[in-house]
């Protein structure tokens, strides 16, 4: 065996070298594994008593892609080119052994060798696209020339990792080991090639298959099919591009052309911004603070209690991460639509094929349903997700106090409510913690962890634990109106409001909203959630708002037939004339003069104040970094990602900018505050992120 570096070992077996990477936590391909991989390559390849090459890596995965340390840092020879050519002029077979994954940078390695063998469980894939930028080391030359353009689309514009067995299909793969025994076949394989004189297959010298008339016919299809994957973002389109040149060009210029595209894309905003979401999830759970010696406990057993839409979906998601949960509701026949609606959402991911139907049948074993709180007794974790009412919660804590096993978590749902007011309805406030989910809970990604003041650090650590182990975001969030993600919108449908007296209709200003990239608008959002139930008392409605006026009129949203918009049988919105005439006269009644606004000034009037919230929750402490504010409205409002959130957005369209526009609607008599910290990072040319 010789060390070739600290990360990299050559090992030869019967006259077949095998170069091994082992650099935790992913192999990723940083410059001492590059270094690593072009010595050994270098040295086998000379050895006279070597006739193949395996690369290999040790730990769980293959090279499963670039070192993100590295990016932004001026980039140290050799890049991953410098491998490739060695490989491909080599003499002698090259075969790359995957297991675990093999991504971006660690597959390009893999289609430049010669051969490709692979566990069957492997996973192969070139997700750059969401990081908005695409496979820069030849990924969308050689992918269209093994597998054609259609699969090398599907592969690289949506970015989803595929199977091993799906890649051996498309022809990206060659051959798969035996469960457990990927080295000695890996071995054998490289040995038979070897024995039989197997041609040294290069996806370099291989045809993509198509014509450029049938390419061009091919891409056009797939746009059409992918239309929401376009929109927006501006890695998917050159990737194509990229991709199409595989079929017009040679391989050296297509080489080229990906690289001028690629380089185009590191230069872009939305790729920044990807880049952005990217690391700022990774950083929700670096929290100051927070010693590391603090120690998670241990949760294997969850009740929730409230059988409601969100209780239903809490349950579902825990169930999924395989705990038992114990549902609970004083009402029988809640419980039991409650029951029904988990079932058919375990089942309907068995119809997927996400999941098989006896893991369903195990997850759907694990649901108790109780119509009594003396059901949470035993529960490691407790959470409560009834009616937003503050005199209901604290009685429920009062009860739990007194049933709950000592060291129980004692969780709220709340979205909205005091936390340390519910926490001081119990004697162990240090053991209650805020888990606000977001509807649908078992599918929302965002979680707040939302920390009172007395919540000790081990419930803190071990609720930042369950929002991994739910597959979601964990943001830890201060205890305020809203929290985070609430509070900060919040802010964004009172412009909404606004605006809406001063000329732009609900479509208009949806209309800009969702152009800007959000999933839905603002005033559709609250036709599908129902304006009976945001902000409207009927025993206290006057008509001094246009949804009050609405509602007194019975248009409360899609459940109606009516809201802002008019919908048909089929909830398929359309503008209505009605409330045109409301919001037409309700201003004129007030005397406020209209304006035209272009849907530009409408999307700075609505997040402008989004921005300035944000920066007021920093300035509180209720968040603790402005990436955990992006990251709360991409994963809980649908933020477009390729703007990167409200407080990247804002740095982008400049702090001075949101500060002069603000300071304007002052003058017109807004009360908006303006945030000290924003006036300092515009005065100063800062930046939040």
């Amino acid at each position: 065996m010789t060390s070739i570096n600290a990360v990299t070992q050559l090992v030869t077996i019967n006259g077949i070298a095998v170069l091994e990477v082992d650099s935790p936590p992913v192999n990723a391909l940083g410059h001492v594994v590059r270094v690593g991989l072009g010595e050994g390559l270098t040295i086998a390849l000379a050895d006279d008593t070597i006739t193949a090459v395996v690369i290999a890596c040790a730990g769980r995965t293959f090279f499963a892609g670039a070192d993100i340390s590295e990016f932004g840092k001026p980039f140290l020879k050799p890049d991953l080119n410098d491998i490739f050519k060695i490989i491909e002029t080599s003499a002698k077979p090259v075969v790359a052994a995957i297991h675990g994954t093999a991504l971006g940078g660690g597959f390009e390695l893999a289609l430049a060798c010669h051969y490709r063998i692979a566990e069957p469980s492997a996973r192969v894939g070139l997700p750059e696209v969401n990081l908005g930028l695409l496979p820069g080391a030849g990924g969308t030359q050689r992918t269209p020339r093994l597998a054609g353009i259609a699969a090398a689309l599907e592969l690289i514009v949506l970015g989803k990792p595929i199977s091993a067995d799906a890649g051996k299909a498309a022809g990206l793969i060659d051959c798969l080991s035996s469960p457990g025994a990927l080295r000695e076949d890996a071995i054998a394989y490289a040995a038979r090639l070897v024995d039989e004189n197997a041609p040294l297959r290069l996806a370099r010298d291989i045809s993509p298959g198509l014509s450029a008339e049938d390419a061009v016919k091919c891409i056009a299809a797939f746009k059409e099919k992918n239309k929401r994957s376009f929109k927006g973002f501006k890695a998917p389109g050159n990737i194509v591009k990229a991709i199409e040149a595989a079929t017009t060009l040679p391989f050296d210029q297509g080489l080229a052309r990906e690289w001028e595209l690629f380089e185009e894309l590191m230069a872009s905003r939305e790729s920044a911004a990807q880049r952005h979401i990217f690391f700022a999830e990774r950083a929700t759970s670096k929290i100051p603070g927070l010693s590391k010696d603090i120690k998670p406990l241990p949760v294997t057993s969850v009740a929730v209690i409230g059988a409601g839409t969100m209780g239903t979906g809490i349950a579902t998601a825990f169930l999924n991460a395989g705990l038992p949960v114990t549902l609970i509701d004083l009402n029988g026949a809640a419980l039991q639509s409650a029951s029904k609606r988990i079932e058919k959402a375990i089942r309907s991911l068995a119809e997927k094929g996400r999941i098989t139907s006896e893991q369903a049948d195990k997850r759907l074993a694990a649901l108790t349903a109780a119509a009594t709180i003396e059901g949470a007794a035993e529960a490691d974790l407790v959470i409560e997700a009834v009616f937003e009412r503050l005199d209901l919660k604290q009685s429920i804590f009062r009860q739990l106090d007194a049933i709950a096993k000592p060291g129980a978590i004692l969780a709220s749902n709340t979205s909205f409510l005091d936390l340390n007011q519910i926490a001081a309805a119990t004697s162990r406030p240090q053991d209650v913690v805020g888990l606000h989910f977001f509807a649908p809970a078992n599918i929302m990604r965002l979680l707040e962890v939302v920390r009172g003041e007395k919540t000790s650090d081990a419930i803190v650590a071990t609720a930042m634990g369950l929002g991994r182990a739910l597959n979601k975001v964990a943001v830890l969030s201060g205890v305020c109106d809203g929290f985070i993600a609430n509070r900060l919108m919040a802010r964004r449908g009172e412009a909404a409001d606004r605006i809406l007296l001063e000329g732009p209709l609900p479509w208009d200003i949806d209309a800009a909203m969702t152009d800007f990239g959000f999933p839905m608008g603002v005033f559709a959002m609250l036709d599908l959630v129902g304006l009976d139930v945001i902000g409207w008392d009927a025993e206290t409605s006057a008509g001094r708002s246009v949804q009050e006026i609405l509602c007194e009129s019975g248009r409360w949203g899609q459940k109606k037939g009516g809201g802002y918009y008019d919908y048909d049988e089929n909830r398929v919105a359309r503008p209505s004339p009605h409330v045109e005439t409301v919001v037409t006269g309700f201003r004129e009644r007030l005397g406020i003069a209209q304006k035209v606004y272009q849907a530009e000034q409408i999307v700075t009037e609505l997040l402008d104040p989004v921005v300035n919230e944000g920066a007021k929750l920093l300035e509180e402490g209720i968040a603790l970094k402005a990436s955990d504010i992006d990251m709360a409205l991409v994963t809980g409002y649908g933020w477009p990602v390729y703007s990167g959130g409200p407080m990247f957005w804002g740095d982008g369209v400049g702090l001075a900018g949101i500060v002069e526009r603000l300071k304007a609607r002052q003058q017109t008599g807004d009360p908006i505050q303006i945030s000290p910290l924003l006036e300092k990072l515009a005065a100063t040319g800062g930046s939040f992120t």
